[in-house]
């Protein structure tokens, strides 16, 4: 599985988007910036998806997530996460608890989000779902952008995550050696 977290904020991120000649495009916010965070992961197989929204992405939040994890997968034996080595994820509890979960830690390299399924997975949920619109509120935000993770089918979800792609990197490790989850 890959494991990875994205900000959502209350402000839209701007993207290109269409404007009259000579005219620039307005894109109405309201209010403070709010910001949720959204904890994802994503079976490199089946391409099931885990998502929890939380206020931070602190060291409690990310454990909260490997919680909710070890619920989804419940009758597995140990897990094995792919993510980077972001602060929550490296602190010793966080890896004391993991251990006591059955989930171990493959670390991708540092400042490598190009080899993540989830943050690809991400950057298409901000780009369809948040960019350009403020939404009413950051809850509504936050909802939408989690349902929109996983209504996505298994197929939609690999081609999204650049998991269906013949270049995928670790498209030989699953094909020829990775036991299901």
């Amino acid at each position: 599985m890959c494991l990875d977290w994205t900000l959502l904020r209350l402000f839209p991120p701007l993207r290109a988007t269409w404007a009259l000649k000579g005219t620039q495009a307005l894109v109405p916010i309201t209010g403070r910036n709010a910001k949720r965070v959204l904890f994802g992961a994503i079976d490199l197989r089946s391409a099931r998806r885990v998502v929890l929204i939380r206020h931070r992405a602190g060291q409690a939040d990310a454990q909260a997530f490997l919680r909710a994890l070890r619920r989804r997968y419940r009758r597995a034996g140990w897990l094995w996460l792919l993510t980077d080595r972001a602060s929550a994820h490296t602190a010793p509890q966080t890896l004391a608890l993991a251990t006591r979960l059955r989930i171990r830690f493959v670390w991708l390299p540092r400042q490598a989000p190009e080899l993540s399924p989830m943050d690809h997975l991400w950057r298409e949920l901000k780009r369809l779902v948040a960019a350009n619109r403020q939404a009413a509120s950051i809850e509504v935000l936050a909802a939408d952008a989690a349902d929109w993770v996983l209504r996505l089918t298994p197929q939609q979800a690999r081609r999204k995550a650049g998991m269906a792609s013949k270049r995928f990197w670790l498209r030989k490790l699953l094909q020829n050696f990775w036991r299901p989850t």
